[in-house]
């Protein structure tokens, strides 16, 4: 049963640790290298990340500037961030390319704060599926005779322990980018 309680809270630990990438490659008017995460540029056939080819950095709060290793590179990346869903328009110099985040309007900080409640919300779903899982395989155990009755009981309320701490973990990372968001 430890082994069960161990991968459950190693699950909602995943979790969580998703959340908080998700949060952090969220464009909240402020330069932030995260952003760029997910975009991926076709480098002689294979998929990179932009971290992987460039010098990345933050001159001012609401710049980001990339400088390829490789200067042939730069259209490659240009077109990578133009596809990509972070709705910045990339200034290319020749040398550099320069990102220029826009103040956010209250509208669009309001649709990033929904935007950010969804996302907790989904790992929360994520959460009790975790919790789920692991009350089923307690009653299989109790089922194959592998544990008592006072163990299932045991285990369910570590289990929902687990869930709580976790979810309110989930809570609080949306209430610190919900006031991020609205402070900017």
């Amino acid at each position: 049963m430890q082994e069960l309680l161990k991968v459950t809270e190693e699950k909602m630990n995943k979790t969580v640790g998703v959340l908080e990438r998700d949060y952090k490659s969220i464009r909240a008017g402020r330069a932030n290298v995260s952003v760029l995460d997910r975009i991926t540029v076709d480098y002689y056939g294979t998929p990179t990340p932009i971290q992987q080819m460039a010098a990345v950095s933050v001159p001012e709060a609401r710049v980001l500037l990339i400088q390829p290793w490789d200067a042939g590179t730069l259209k490659d990346i240009e077109k990578a961030i133009l596809t990509s869903d972070i709705g910045i328009n990339p200034q290319n110099d020749g040398r550099v390319i320069r990102l220029s985040f826009p103040p956010l309007t209250e509208e669009r900080r309001k649709e990033i704060v929904k935007e950010v409640h969804k996302t907790a919300e989904e790992s929360k779903v994520a959460l009790r599926n975790c919790r789920r899982d692991a009350m089923e395989k307690l009653k299989a155990m109790k089922k194959d005779n592998k544990i008592t009755e006072d163990d299932v009981t045991n285990g369910e309320k570590k289990i929902q322990t687990l869930t709580d701490k976790y979810c309110k973990e989930v809570e609080e990372l949306a209430a610190v980018k919900e006031k991020e968001i609205m402070e900017i």
